[in-house]
């Protein structure tokens, strides 16, 4: 079918123009589009390094705080340790003590940190570090004074016991004087000779014809010695061995036992010298050697042996 023309032909150039018109404002929008775009990225793109920045200061201080954290708990489990080390019982100390244990328990429950708070922990082991340095140096001293007392106890000891030796030697030597003083006390007896008599108390020559013997013998005079009344024992053993003595078998105490004797006499002793006769009544006496002993004092005071014929 053919078009029909209804007296409008438009030129090459109106139809150009006709389609050039509106293309001018898309281009202006899209241009517009892409400023917008391109702010939008670069805003992004700093936000982004915003962020990161700000993350990683955060993660940063994180580290800080948990390393002071960690810093302060272990600094409180040292403290901890130096306080059970003193080993020295005190209520102020326990109190310590327990306090530091609290602000373990109270870092290891913290979930939320920040410089105030530790600065408040420092603060606080700061105080705690203190007080247990003055408690160490109230121990020091304390141990500086225990070691001086010692010290003093041990020169005093030292004095107390050579005061003890000296006493101990005093003793001994007053002791000793006083056995001297025993010693030199007692009354001792010489010049001892045995007789053999008759029934008339005349001397016989052959022991074997007597009815009685006498032994004789002086007490020597001793100042040392206690004067009065003493009780002298004599022992005669006859040459077989046999103490001589009487029916009734006398005895006397001599060094925790019992001796039997001869005969005894009581005799007045006044420090000077004494002559002292005893005798003995029997008969039937044979010759030989006959041993004598005197007693006196719970002491042998003198011996002798005498050939009889």
């Amino acid at each position: 079918m053919e078009e029909k023309n209804y007296g409008y032909d438009p030129s090459e150039e109106e139809v150009d123009e006709l389609y050039d018109e509106p293309q001018a404002p898309a281009n202006s929008s899209i241009r517009g589009y892409q400023i917008v775009i391109g702010l939008l990225s670069v805003i992004l793109v700093a936000i982004s390094l915003l962020y990161f920045s700000i993350h990683r200061q955060q993660m940063h201080d994180n580290a800080l705080l948990a390393a002071d954290r960690d810093s302060i708990q272990s600094d409180l489990t040292a403290l901890i340790v130096e306080y059970d080390d003193l080993k020295y019982k005190n209520d102020s100390i326990a109190a310590n003590l327990e306090r530091a244990n609290e602000m373990i328990e109270q870092l290891k429950r913290e979930r939320r940190w920040n410089y105030t708070k530790l600065k408040q922990y420092e603060k606080e082991l700061g105080t705690l570090r203190t007080v247990m340095m003055g408690y160490i140096k109230q121990i020091d001293s304390l141990n500086t004074l225990n070691k001086k007392l010692i010290t003093e106890n041990v020169s005093y000891r030292k004095e107390i016991s050579s005061a003890n030796l000296r006493a101990d030697m005093a003793e001994e030597r007053s002791a000793e004087l006083e056995n001297k003083v025993k010693v030199g006390a007692v009354i001792r007896a010489r010049d001892l000779r045995m007789v053999a008599l008759s029934d008339r108390n005349k001397e016989v020559t052959r022991i074997k014809n007597a009815d009685r013997l006498r032994v004789d013998f002086v007490l020597s005079a001793n100042e040392l010695a206690k004067p009065g009344n003493k009780a002298v024992y004599l022992r005669i053993t006859s040459p077989d061995g046999y103490v001589l003595t009487t029916e009734s078998m006398p005895t006397f105490a001599f060094e925790g036992g019992q001796l039997s004797y001869s005969a005894m006499r009581e005799v007045d002793y006044q420090n000077t010298d004494l002559a002292v006769g005893i005798y003995y009544n029997s008969t039937g006496f044979a010759p030989g050697t006959y041993q004598l002993e005197i007693y006196m004092e719970g002491r042998m005071i003198a011996s002798s042996e005498v050939m009889m014929r």
